[in-house]
């Protein structure tokens, strides 16, 4: 498979995300859902909650988005998906669109900070923040084709090139944070220790701009973008439940829950 995370293993009964506020201008949500932080659907929606809660702050500047854990995001939880089938497949599809949303439409600007895999849905995060800055062992990836599932191609393009994303949704292989850093999408790349503290330095110089005038900033560089990003997911997204619905999907997510090699003659 692309990556050994294995997004099956257990995750315990509730996903936390974490709110912090510890600095004038700045705000902070963490990912903390072991053993992988793949989010069910309730996860993504809490973190859409708070993204946007963070944003409305008066006072706030900047948004930093990152995780505890192993990694910074591998995704939906696909035990959940292949346990309750049609109504988490959906759940996790409104999740996440508006989880991404979030992130892109919160008032004011959102840094990403990862650390570890980013896959999937961490993509979607990723790929819509402002600004990312990664730690030297962190990867990106979209494994979705060896899931059965397709999806935040719209993200990484943000990331990469049109030409690498469709090598990597095809493969499944993920990227370094060094090659993301050499297309200019990744600000910084800095030792897994110091990625809080650069994520805080950048986000500092933020944060001394006038709230004003940070948040007309964000509203008009997303009124600029080339992409409608939320209509080019949605697209996206129609393709994963064609796919859940001919039952394609069902096998290659048995057979990551599994462990085992997927059947893909069909």
């Amino acid at each position: 498979m692309a990556s050994p995370v294995d997004a099956s293993e257990p995750t315990g009964a509730v996903m936390p995300i974490i709110s912090h506020q510890d600095r004038p201008g700045i705000a902070e949500v963490v990912i903390d859902h072991p053993p992988v932080n793949a989010l069910d659907v309730a996860g993504w929606f809490d973190l859409a909650e708070a993204v946007l809660a963070a944003g409305r702050v008066p006072d706030n500047r900047v948004v930093i988005v990152r995780a505890d854990g192993r990694g910074f995001c591998a995704g939906v939880d696909i035990k959940e998906i292949q346990a309750k089938g049609d109504q988490a497949l959906i759940g996790a599809n409104r999740g996440c669109f508006a989880a991404f949303a979030a992130v892109y439409e919160c008032e004011v600007p959102v840094i990403a900070a990862v650390h570890g895999f980013c896959l999937g849905g961490g993509v979607g995060i990723a790929g819509n923040a402002d600004i990312v800055v990664a730690s030297e062992d962190a990867t990106f990836g979209l494994p979705e084709v060896d899931r059965g599932a397709l999806g935040a191609a719209t993200h990484l393009s943000r990331l990469v090139p049109q030409h690498r994303m469709r090598s990597m949704v095809y493969t499944a292989r993920p990227a370094t944070a060094a090659e993301l850093h050499g297309y200019g999408s990744v600000l910084r790349v800095v030792p897994r220790e110091q990625l809080v503290d650069a994520a805080y330095d950048v986000a500092a110089d933020i944060a001394t701009k006038s709230p004003t005038i940070i948040r007309r900033a964000k509203e008009s560089l997303n009124g600029i973008d080339p992409v409608d990003v939320k209509s080019s997911y949605r697209f996206e997204q129609g393709f994963t439940y064609e796919l859940h619905v001919a039952g394609v999907a069902d096998e290659q997510r048995a057979a990551f829950v599994e462990k085992r090699d997927a059947d893909t003659t069909t």
